[in-house]
């Protein structure tokens, strides 16, 4: 009989250490840099604020995912926009985040 599991836990997502500054430099040079930045900014001060009274990183490791997450989606988003298709009967994705976190 073997001690050691079968399997390899997944590791948890963990940006790089540089990685805030790098998707912060990406948002600004975006052309939706006017909406993207001040939300990644409040997002990041409210999960600054977060981590320091949990003493977690999640949070702020899930702004950075969710940053990332925008700037990989958004010519797919640019791309479904252009081709007229409808939206009606679709979620808002932030009404799914807001649900998860519940």
């Amino acid at each position: 009989m073997n001690a050691r599991p079968d399997h390899t836990p997944a590791a948890p997502y963990l940006p790089a250490p540089g990685a805030p500054a790098e998707l912060l430099a990406q948002l600004r040079a975006d052309r939706r840099a006017e909406r993207w930045v001040p939300a990644f900014e409040r997002e990041w001060a409210a999960a600054s604020g977060e981590s320091r009274r949990t003493f977690s990183l999640n949070t702020l490791y899930e702004v950075v995912h969710v940053g990332q997450a925008r700037l990989v989606s958004a010519p797919a988003v640019d791309a479904f926009v252009a081709s007229s298709h409808d939206e009606t009967g679709f979620v808002d994705m932030a009404e799914l985040r807001g649900r998860r976190r519940r």
